[in-house]
């Protein structure tokens, strides 16, 4: 039997992807959508599997651990961008995230995971998804893998070939990308995809920079420039964006986030968060999806960790919490130049 003609959630990946090419050209109907919900939520099994199996692994460690589902407009998003990417093939609608204290821990447990006995088959290569050796254009800094689901039991049969990605950042890496989705929310301009201002996107291409140097004696995108280049370059350019002191104003949300539960964050336009808990993910699921249809221009998603400390640690950027990244960076900038780092209301400045 065809990979096609398989049960799958949603019918066969020819319909998913029929679903989403819809989607892309605007003519997709509610039988469309239903379709790519069926599928999407089918996801949750697949990432409560690997969720499993990688706090097993990680208990009594320090590595952070936290899960999520694609967001239906991130999706959607990703379609728009990459208009040859069928549906089906999109890896990353299940994602769980790790976060170390260190690369050498980071690959230490990677290649530990590798070797791990289970079913499920990592579909790249070790060094294909390495963002650290290899960083992103815009900073990001980081390593990916994707793995399919596989099972022996009759029930889990439908769900064979779904894909779930894991994210392996440490704490320094995570900060940055935190930044970056600030940034998202509370400008115009979405670094993390290269649009609106570009300035924004060279100014944490060049905190990238600082960080991967400074922190953890690695290099970043702009490996050519020399230290007092990247130093100078971030700071001339804070002062034209005020960078800096635009996420030293924001004040961390600070909300009651039941631990051991299924978490719904709700970010409005207008930089509002609400968030609602549940016990059954079942029900937390279902409500995920009536809010994105109820509203289409908040950024909404459902996560879940084992307290509320990790959930706030593993998705700051919804809190706007980016206190890690303006310290890390003012010692950064420290180190690399020799000088210390004035903070001061309109810029930052090099004291001799």
């Amino acid at each position: 039997m065809s990979e096609d003609k398989l049960t799958y959630p949603g019918g066969s990946k020819s319909r998913i992807n029929k679903a989403g090419a819809r989607v892309r050209t605007g003519e997709a109907n509610n039988e469309d959508l239903l379709v790519i919900e069926t599928w999407r939520a089918a996801h949750r099994p697949v990432l409560n599997t690997f969720q499993a199996i990688l706090r097993n692994r990680t208990r009594g460690t320090k590595i952070a651990v936290a899960q999520r589902h694609k967001r239906r407009n991130t999706i959607f998003g990703k379609l728009f961008r990459l208009p040859k990417m069928e549906l089906s093939r999109m890896d990353d609608i299940a994602g769980c995230r790790l976060i170390f204290p260190s690369c050498e821990e980071l690959y230490n447990f990677r290649k530990t995971f590798h070797s791990a006995r289970f079913k499920h088959k990592r579909r790249n290569e070790t060094d294909k998804y390495d963002y650290i050796k290899s960083p992103k254009n815009t900073g990001y800094r980081g390593i990916h893998d994707i793995y399919e689901y596989d099972v022996n039991s009759h029930a889990g049969n439908h769900l064979r070939g779904l894909y779930v990605e894991i994210q392996y950042r440490t704490n320094i890496q995570h900060a940055w990308a935190t930044a970056v989705e600030v940034i998202g929310f509370i400008t115009e301009s979405q670094p993390k995809f290269q649009e609106g201002d570009n300035r924004y996107q060279h100014a944490m291409a060049l905190a990238s920079e600082v960080l991967a140097r400074a922190h953890e004696n690695k290099r970043g995108p702009l490996s050519e420039l020399t230290d007092k280049e990247l130093v100078s370059s971030f700071i001339e350019l804070d002062k034209s964006l005020s960078l800096m002191n635009m996420l030293r104003g924001l004040n961390a949300a600070d909300k009651d986030v039941k631990s051991n539960r299924n978490t719904i964050l709700l970010f409005s336009k207008s930089g509002d968060l609400q968030i609602k808990t549940y016990r059954d993910a079942t029900e937390a699921l279902r409500e995920l999806f009536e809010l994105e249809k109820s509203f289409p221009e908040h950024d909404i998603v459902l996560v879940r960790a084992d307290s509320s400390e990790e959930v706030k640690f593993a998705y700051k950027n919804y809190f706007s919490d980016a206190r890690d990244f303006i310290t890390l960076m003012e010692n950064g900038l420290q180190k690399l130049s020799g000088k210390k780092i004035l903070k001061t209301k309109k810029l930052i400045g090099l004291e001799g």
